[in-house]
């Protein structure tokens, strides 16, 4: 009975004049009466420069993204009570006009409340002065948040997905508490100024004081390797562990613990199943706050994003997908700090939301943009296949940190077909390879295995004419079917009659069998793409110096919400001075700045101005040549030394002797 509900409430016969009709079921989306499995790109149009819009969102297509999400923060166009702002990086509908041409739908998070890392929130410190209370169903609050929608709306009128537009859903605040009456306030406000979407959305945590109508809002949920929330400063804390294993339970209990409190004992799990499984903050990576600087590998969101699909995830949601970097504000800096109205739980970077996410704060292609590619790349040709089916899970799903004691895995099945999830790969632990592993679904059993330490992987069974394989499906195009072989683990594949051992990866043009291919996971992360042009630089390194050593140490304090506290401007004037001469160099507009060094933070300046500001954690700051003014060719590296017993989490990977060092600034691609 809820899942005809749910059919009947979130179809609405929403069709693009020049698209498909969209609707979800309690299980998937489906385009075109076509079941999917988007692969849905976090990314804030805000925080990157609009002539960068069309190169990026390409990248993330490329990347396999199939899908967008964008929060509008509500500071970064109202910052003045009355004086909106949509020009130049801020301009929405230009964003969404890159996006329509790259035939990618939008999922625009609304707020008025975003957090994202944001000053306040997002919400307008001039707000705070208005006597209404905040996030709730005070008239006055609606009032004003009546008007920014309307705002919003001048930008998507025309962009919805009705119209031929990108736009086709839309989310509700984030990360709400309270009663759900609030978040159908929202709704109505939207609805009555002409917002028309295939579906609305909530994050489905914390649990509500009480709920919205069944159908009103998609429940999205989220996972998170690491934290830079947590008010610990030691490694490996947490419940991030839990999104390494295969479970039914959606929500995670290690969101943004230093503001919610709740449980897996929490949430009406009924309802919750009656709904599909969407994610919209699987982390692509995270941030470094001043107090907590994670440092998170590639395998870190591949785990992850294989285990949720896995444990019946249809919608995989990355927050973030591509970094970025904070605009100026027109009376204070937009980042969120303890010294804040509101919001003010951590102390983040005053410009870089870089993210460690798969395309970094300028785009650069990070290790896990390849390596999730072609997860995406299965998730848009199996997505027919893989959505309809049920998740079955052969293992404990509740399991404490590090358990070693068996091989993760999962699969999914429907009619006889499916797929096995194998994760033998949990952050900061060391699980050992499993031997004489034997993997059975929809009735076909594997041969004995070994699993080695680390393998991260899905198997089909019954699917494309493959009885069974020990290789990952990454495409069928053209009737082509392309593998990726598993370091380690011998391949085979069973088609019919035959079974084929010890296969060797031949690459994408040469079939090991018939019309299958067997990829190495390099190939398979760059299938079909383009050869990517490599520049090569014929410059000599930045000219450094050493202009000032640093002045007294300064005190870290301890803020508000008990971590320290970043240091302010005021700090700086005490930092070590390097200056930074680009002047010799030959054309490096379209290079990075690469600064390998060792401190407590750094801060890029050019003709005193902040560009860019990094806090350490073991990898380099860089920052983009093109974003420089122009004809400015000398820099200003500030660096302020690290101290001894800081109260502050650095991953192994940093350097934390007391001082400073810039151990090499050179020039590369980005």
């Amino acid at each position: 009975m809820l899942l005809s509900v749910l059919v009947i409430s979130l179809t609405m016969s929403v069709q693009a004049a020049l698209g498909e009709r969209i609707a979800i079921n309690g299980y998937y989306m489906s385009i075109g009466d076509k079941p999917v499995v988007p692969a849905m790109g976090e990314v804030h149009y805000s925080r990157i420069p609009a002539g960068e819009w069309s190169a990026e969102v390409h990248k993330m297509k490329e990347g396999g993204i199939t899908m967008i999400a964008c929060y509008v923060f509500w500071n970064h166009i109202e910052e003045l009570e009355g004086q909106y702002d949509w020009s130049g990086q801020r301009d929405l509908r230009a964003f969404l006009e890159v996006c329509k041409a790259e035939e990618l739908p939008v999922v625009l998070r609304l707020g008025p409340f975003c957090h994202g890392e944001v000053r306040c929130g997002g919400i307008p410190d001039w707000l705070f002065t208005k006597g209404c209370k905040s996030r709730s169903e005070d008239p006055l609050f609606l009032k004003y948040v009546q008007r920014f929608y309307r705002q919003i709306f001048t930008q998507v009128q025309g962009m919805q997905w009705k119209d031929g537009g990108p736009v086709v859903g839309a989310q509700f605040d984030n990360e709400y508490r309270g009663h759900g009456s609030y978040l159908m306030a929202l709704k109505k406000i939207a609805l009555g100024i002409g917002f028309d979407l295939p579906f609305y959305t909530r994050t489905g945590w914390p649990e509500l004081a009480s709920p919205v109508p069944f159908g009103e809002m998609i429940p999205l949920y989220g996972d998170y390797a690491d934290g830079f929330w947590d008010r610990s400063i030691k490694e490996g804390v947490g419940n991030y562990y839990k999104a390494f294993n295969f479970r039914q339970f959606r929500s995670s209990t290690a969101i943004a613990t230093e503001q919610l409190d709740y449980s897996e004992g929490n949430g009406k799990k009924d309802e919750e199943r009656a709904y599909p499984y969407f994610t919209c903050e699987l982390g692509g990576g995270m941030m470094t706050a001043y107090h907590r600087r994670p440092y998170l590998y590639p395998e870190d969101a591949y785990s992850m994003a294989v285990v949720k699909l896995g444990s019946g995830s249809n919608l995989l949601g990355y927050y973030m997908y591509h970094g970025g970097t904070n605009p100026d504000g027109k009376r204070t800096y937009l980042n969120e700090t303890q010294q804040t109205i509101a919001t003010n739980y951590n102390d983040l970077p005053v410009k870089t939301y870089d993210f460690q996410a798969p395309l970094g704060e300028f785009g650069q292609k990070n290790p896990h943009y390849y390596m999730l590619r072609k997860l995406h790349l299965f998730m848009q040709d199996y997505g027919e296949q893989l959505a309809p089916m049920t998740a079955v899970y052969p293992c404990k799903q509740d399991i404490p940190q590090g358990d070693d004691s068996f091989l993760r895995w999962s699969y999914r099945e429907k009619d006889g077909c499916g797929f096995v999830f194998i994760n033998n790969y949990e952050r900061l632990q060391h699980l050992s390879a499993k031997r004489d592993i034997r993997l059975e679904a929809c009735g076909v059993l594997f041969p004995k295995l070994t699993i080695p330490a680390g393998t991260v992987c899905i198997f089909p069974v019954n699917v494309d004419g493959i009885k069974y394989a020990t290789a990952q499906l990454v495409a069928k195009r053209d009737g082509k079917v392309y593998l990726e072989q598993i370091k380690g683990v011998p391949t085979i594949l069973a088609i019919g009659n035959k079974v084929l051992k010890n296969l060797k990866a031949k690459g994408p043009d040469v079939p090991v069998y018939q019309n299958y291919y067997l990829l190495t996971s390099e190939q398979a992360g760059r299938l079909f793409l383009d050869k990517e042009a490599r520049h090569d630089i014929a410059v000599k390194a930045p000219i450094i110096n050493k202009v000032k050593e640093a002045g007294p140490l300064r005190t870290i304090t301890i803020g508000v919400n008990k971590v320290a506290e970043e240091p302010s401007d005021e700090d700086f004037e005490q930092a070590v001075v390097y200056t930074i001469d680009l002047s010799h160099l030959s054309s490096p507009d379209s290079c990075l700045l690469n600064i390998d060094y060792r401190g407590d933070v750094a801060r890029l300046y050019a003709d005193g101005k902040l560009l860019d500001d990094n806090f350490y954690n073991g990898r380099p700051f860089q920052y983009a040549l093109w974003r420089l003014p122009k004809d400015c060719r000398k820099l200003q590296l500030r660096i302020l030394p690290l101290q001894k017993d800081m109260p502050v989490f650095f991953p192994k990977e940093a350097d934390t002797r007391p001082g400073e060092q810039v151990n090499q600034v050179t020039i590369i691609n980005p």
